[in-house]
């Protein structure tokens, strides 16, 4: 009896912070307020600890909470890949996805891919958010995310390669106009440059040197954005030259919106690659997905 009162308390505390209150909780676990309120009180007794700020107005997790939170997932997700290696024969993903991508590539070419998967599976949920920073899988209970550009330390993680970006050097027909048009690297100094922002620092441009070899550049950064349509859209303004990939700018630059320049010098690419924790590599959800859009990949849906 007191173990099932463990794993109810538990339920009722992981409930509660997801669903933002003990009333919602109620709602989803079928119980009374006051049975998940006395639930969750019990474990905070018997940890010695207080699991969440209460006010009149919200609920919030303590430090403490937020830790014993991340724990929790962890153990749920473990339950998760047990059940899923029981009945790795059903290939159905179900459940709730959590997934994070980059803004721009995240939203015009991955987001359509999920949803079209939860068409067909409605028994999938997804959690999607958008960020461009490091995020901690584990700590911060993401099943899967897409990043662009090399892949620094990733222990613990399985990295699969979907496809790479080709980056192109653009301005508005206006901007070069006004300003004229670099036909040497070494002009690039005497630009306005659009440029994207991130960890606090410039990102570099790629640069194709005439060997072939890639160097990198940090071009005078007049704006800086931490967004790519952000980007797209001052560099469209006449803001200065952006180095964008072709996948965001293909289209503008066929209508002439955009004119590349530098065309010696273009042809700079960067990894796009899926990362999911080891210990859940074997749920349908993530093994499913990540192969659909492995496939969309080499079906050119990505580019």
């Amino acid at each position: 009896m007191r173990n099932t009162d463990h794993l109810g308390g538990i339920t009722a505390f992981v409930t509660t912070a997801r669903q933002g209150s003990f009333t919602a909780a109620a709602e989803k676990l079928g119980l009374t307020k006051s049975a998940v309120g006395k639930s969750v009180g019990r474990l905070e007794a018997r940890l010695g600890l207080k699991l969440f700020q209460r006010s009149t107005r919200r609920l919030s997790l303590t430090p403490d909470g937020e830790r014993f939170l991340a724990s929790c997932q962890n153990a749920i997700d473990i339950l998760e890949q047990a059940e899923a290696e029981l009945t790795s024969h059903i290939v159905q993903p179900s459940g709730r996805l959590r997934v994070d991508l980059p803004a721009a590539f995240g939203r015009q070419r991955i987001l359509p891919v999920l949803l079209e998967i939860t068409q067909r599976y409605p028994q999938l949920a997804l959690t999607v958010t958008f960020s461009e920073r490091f995020v901690d899988l584990i700590e911060d209970g993401i099943d899967l995310v897409i990043r662009i550009g090399e892949l620094a330390d990733s222990s613990g993680l399985v990295a699969r390669r979907l496809t790479t970006q080709k980056l192109v050097i653009c301005a508005s027909p206006d901007y070069l106009l006004s300003h004229g048009e670099p036909l040497l690297s070494e002009e690039l100094n005497q630009h306005q440059c659009v440029v994207g922002f991130r960890r606090n620092q410039p990102i570099s441009w790629l640069l194709k040197e005439k060997e072939g070899q890639i160097s990198r550049y940090t071009p005078p950064a007049t704006h800086e954005f931490a967004d790519g349509d952000a980007i797209l859209m001052a560099t469209l303004a006449g803001c200065g030259l952006s180095q964008l990939p072709l996948w965001l700018v293909s289209k503008h630059l066929e209508s002439g919106a955009l004119k590349e320049v530098l065309i010696g010098h273009s042809g700079g690419e960067m990894p796009i690659s899926a990362l999911w924790p080891k210990n859940r590599q074997l749920l349908p959800k993530i093994r499913y997905v990540v192969d659909t859009l492995v496939k969309a990949a080499e079906d050119g849906l990505l580019d």
